[in-house]
């Protein structure tokens, strides 16, 4: 499982290797707080019987971490004290926001438009995809 935090929609994405031919897109959590956040969590890991989480952590295009870094990681801490039987793991997810919106411009999921309102979860189908390959 992939995970795209952010402070208003958190993406979601799922990948099963001898399951699934590629990653796809999960469901958005709508960010109330870090705790209702780890609940929904929580509830799609049981579901989906996930035993490893890829959070997307930003960086600035140098390499250097942003306050916005810092928060996430935070959050990545949180979130491995909640769930200590799930391997957990880190993947730069730098201009995944702009690889989503030039993903929904060229495909016909998406009526070739940008939309908002599904662009976290398909900026975490990114992360996995980047986790995938490294």
């Amino acid at each position: 499982m992939a995970i795209d935090f952010g402070l208003k929609v958190v993406g979601t994405a799922f990948f099963c290797p001898g399951r699934d031919p590629y990653p796809y897109m999960g469901e958005k959590i709508i960010f109330k707080s870090e705790m209702a956040t780890i609940d929904s969590i929580r509830k799609i890991v049981e579901a989906e019987n996930v035993e490893v989480v890829v959070l997307g952590i930003p960086y600035f295009l140098d390499g250097k971490e942003s306050e916005t870094t810092k928060l996430i990681k935070k959050f990545g801490e949180l979130l491995k004290s909640h769930f200590s039987h799930i391997e957990f793991f880190e993947q730069d997810e730098t201009l995944t926001t702009i690889t989503a919106q030039e993903r929904m411009k060229n495909s016909a999921q998406f009526n070739f438009k940008i939309d908002w309102t599904m662009i976290d979860c398909v900026a975490a189908t990114i992360i996995l995809e980047d986790f995938i390959r490294s």
